[in-house]
């Protein structure tokens, strides 16, 4: 069951770092347009990609059930924009469900397999 919790946090870093090493590819995946600047580039750089590298990475590095746990509840916050996005901002819902399928699964073995609390 550890090689899930280590699977996830892989594939964690594996999209995060495409993100971070190609922020105009994981753009155009998302559907985000350029505009006058390149501070969305440093925002996909940053926020969908160092943030989810350095995630996953501490969970591999640690081994540890609380930083698994963590990673789902970032899984969580990711699918609750989502689902957000699906009420109020119309976006492709086939593309949105799929993003979404891939957030609030693992969110959910993240949790509550590492819960110890």
């Amino acid at each position: 069951m550890d090689l899930i919790n280590a699977a996830l946090a892989l594939l964690t870093i594996i999209f995060g770092g495409i993100a971070f090493l190609a922020p105009r590819y994981a753009a155009s995946a998302l559907d985000l347009a350029p505009t006058d600047s390149t501070m969305g580039l440093s925002e996909l750089r940053a926020g969908s990609g160092g943030l989810f590298v350095a995630l996953g990475a501490f969970c591999l590095f640690t081994a540890e059930p609380y930083a698994y746990f963590m990673l789902g509840v970032a899984y969580v916050g990711a699918g609750a924009g989502r689902v957000l996005s699906l009420l109020f901002d119309s976006p492709p819902t086939k593309k949105a469900l799929l993003y979404l399928a891939l957030e609030w699964p693992p969110a959910a073995w993240l949790i509550l397999y590492n819960n110890t609390f």
